[in-house]
């Protein structure tokens, strides 16, 4: 059997096919309720697929790929549809959309390069999991209510921890690779 088909695979799958759902629902429909439940799912998902993986030995090339990059791609659509809704300020746009930037930048080169690839660590996985809690209750609290406030709060605190480990962990990821590289290059990077 094909060890790309699993259901840790098949969540990754169902969270990209999520994005759309999210989009239409936050900006088109303006369905928040609906657009949260999405995101929750994302969150619940992403936590759920690489702990089935683990547990099942379900783990696959194919799902090594698309973890990540589902996770990527949801922080992308909701960091532009919290700073479209006045979220979030653009200044955390711009971090973080940076901090994946040079990373996707650095594993291109590693990647031409022939270089082993980095695996995201615990703190790595900490910064995303703090993203995807954030993201939901910065989205209510754009609603001016009890809740809406106390989702601010929340939403803020769990926000600026995933903001400062995201940061963190793409230098510590940044100078890892470079130091790979540096280490595998033929002629010496200096």
């Amino acid at each position: 059997m094909n060890n790309n088909v699993n259901i840790p695979n098949a969540l990754s799958i169902l969270r990209l096919l999520g994005i759309p759902l999210f989009i239409y629902f936050a900006l088109v429909s303006k369905q928040d309720g609906l657009a949260i439940l999405v995101l929750m799912f994302a969150g619940a998902s992403d936590y759920l697929d690489g702990k089935l993986a683990r547990a099942w030995n379900q783990t696959s090339a194919l799902g090594a790929m698309l973890d990540p990059a589902a996770d990527r791609i949801y922080i992308l659509a909701t960091l532009i549809i919290l700073s479209i809704r006045d979220a979030i300020p653009i200044w955390v746009l711009f971090v973080l959309l940076s901090r994946d930037l040079s990373l996707a930048i650095l594993t291109f080169i590693m990647k031409l390069r022939k270089v082993k690839l980095l695996e995201v660590n615990y703190l790595g996985k900490a910064a995303t999991f703090n993203l995807l809690y954030a993201f939901p209750l910065l989205l209510l609290a754009t609603h001016d209510s009890r809740v809406g406030h106390i989702a601010f709060a929340a939403g803020w605190g769990f926000a600026l921890w995933g903001i400062l480990l995201y940061t963190y962990t793409g230098l510590t990821y940044l100078l890892t690779g470079i130091n790979r590289i540096k280490v595998n290059s033929p002629i010496g990077l200096s």
